[in-house]
């Protein structure tokens, strides 16, 4: 059970608790920067829990303590923040996080407003966008010194299938990435544990969003969680991959036959290049990109890497030098299947 506990020593006083069903909490009236040692009351047990106030990240506020932040701040949260601040409290390191975010511009403002996707990872990993745009911007650029490498003087004449191949390996990119970056957890939900979607759902929401996803108070996994989430995430990938590349190399296919310029050109076969974007993705990105997040784990959790733009720096070196031997792999891949 893995609960930590409460409100943050400033907002709350010695008469401020936690309530719900099962869950009494009390947060004693400390200074800032001082050990907090919540109990947790369970019908007839109690687990003394030890955290820090340090970051917040241990800090449940309740949703007395919530509302009183945001209206002391004019902010308003969303709903799914709200419901789960009723039900069972948002961490500190959170709600102070989801302020900074939504004030510092109109665009970023917007996004955690009204994208819960990007929300609940910005919140778990605030340079998660620029982890993201770091991908996208290197996959961008390597495509097209590619594309012009191999087309020279028909680069401009073909430019429509240069972008048409930029976004069908930027899809499964978009995917990978964001489907193995951490999430904030606010709450657990419950699912229907007697069907099978409901178990599926269960067993995929108490995974990590990578194998080496750092542990936060109240969010904890199991060795075989982590390994069951390399297959599963691999799993997932694969198919989303799969479906993206089957869209759009078949648009690509529609214009090439819809052309004279292309009509001696031999069409790539669709459902096989579809499923070897999804085979790769399943198989080749998954590993790389779960190596990718244990390194920036690694690093980000060195001195040199607590800095914000050194860790940024390393983050866009080791992308980099991935993205290249990524596009290696898929070429040897292609030849190696006929997709070439």
């Amino acid at each position: 059970m893995a609960m930590a506990a409460l409100s943050s020593p400033l907002a709350l006083s010695n008469s401020h608790y936690y309530n719900n069903k099962n869950y009494t909490f009390k947060a004693s009236s400390l200074k800032q920067r001082t050990t907090l040692l919540p109990v947790l009351h369970h019908r007839d047990r109690t687990f003394r829990i030890r955290c820090t106030s340090d970051a917040g990240a241990a800090l449940l506020l309740n949703f007395e303590a919530v509302m009183k932040e945001c209206n002391a701040r004019g902010v308003k949260l969303p709903l799914d923040m709200v419901d789960a601040a009723k039900i069972t409290g948002i961490r500190q390191l959170f709600l102070h996080r989801y302020f900074q975010l939504q004030g510092s511009n109109l665009v970023m403002s917007f996004l955690m407003k009204h994208i819960p996707m990007l929300r609940t990872r910005m919140l778990a990993d605030p340079s998660f966008l620029f982890k993201l745009g770091t991908e996208v911007f290197i996959d961008i650029l390597c495509t097209l010194v590619a594309e012009y490498l191999q087309r020279r003087g028909d680069f401009w004449n073909e430019i429509h299938l240069v972008i048409g191949d930029i976004v069908v390996g930027i899809i499964p990119l978009v995917i990978v990435v964001t489907n193995l970056s951490p999430i904030a957890r606010f709450g657990s939900y419950s699912y229907d544990s007697e069907s099978l979607l409901g178990g599926i759902q269960h067993t995929i929401a108490s995974l990590p969003g990578s194998v080496f996803e750092a542990e936060r108070p109240g969010c904890k996994f199991t060795l075989k969680q982590r390994i069951a989430t390399y297959f599963i995430k691999g799993a997932l990938q694969g198919i989303m991959a799969f479906l993206s590349a089957l869209i759009g190399q078949g648009f690509l296919n529609v214009i090439m036959m819809n052309s004279k310029r292309y009509s001696y050109v031999n069409m790539p076969t669709l459902n096989k290049t579809a499923a070897l974007w999804g085979i790769f993705a399943a198989v080749s990105s998954n590993t790389r990109y779960q190596i990718i997040n244990g390194l920036e784990l690694l690093f980000e959790a060195s001195a040199i890497g607590k800095i914000p733009n050194i860790a940024k720096f390393f983050s866009f070196i080791v992308r980099f030098i991935n993205n290249i031997i990524g596009g290696m792999q898929f070429v040897e891949w292609a030849k190696w299947s006929g997709v070439h």
